[in-house]
């Protein structure tokens, strides 16, 4: 009887210590690589040419402006040019298929600063290539724009 008790025990403890186990290992980091396949984005509007409303996360498209709505754009501040319903329109027109995010921070205003990209490619480089919004230079970090879509940047920087 003791050893069954001991087996029984023993058993019970081991399969305690393997459930337990599982749940204390760390996920392995995710590599940049496979950030596009695993951060899906659902519920997503157009707010302008340049930020998006995902399930009420605000999301600015990184290292782009584009045309503010009439009124919007503060005093002294220099507002991309062109025409905010046709930006807004050019960008509803981007977002097909799946959305997917690489988020890199936030900006003053509490929006996430993001790549996001849709079945027909980055949206911040939909956008420029539309010429629906203007590059920002000092907008993008690490030059990310710059670098997944150099032929929609004015020449000066390329």
């Amino acid at each position: 009887m003791k050893r069954r008790t001991f087996r029984l025990l023993f058993a019970t403890t081991v399969l305690v210590g393997i459930t337990l186990g599982a749940f204390a290992i760390p996920a392995p980091p995710r590599a940049p690589s496979d950030a596009w396949a695993t951060d899906r984005l659902t519920g997503c509007r157009v707010v302008d040419g340049d930020t998006l409303n995902c399930e009420g996360e605000r999301i600015r498209l990184l290292a782009i402006d584009a045309p503010e709505k009439a009124g919007t754009c503060r005093p002294g501040r220099k507002c991309a040019p062109g025409d905010p319903v046709a930006s807004a329109a050019s960008l509803q027109a981007a977002m097909r298929g799946t959305l997917t995010i690489e988020r890199l921070g936030q900006d003053r205003y509490g929006r996430t600063l993001a790549l996001v990209r849709s079945s027909r490619g980055d949206l911040s480089c939909w956008q420029l290539s539309r010429r629906q919004a203007v590059y920002r230079k000092d907008w993008d970090d690490a030059n990310r724009v710059a670098r997944l879509c150099p032929d929609a940047l004015p020449a000066a920087h390329r």
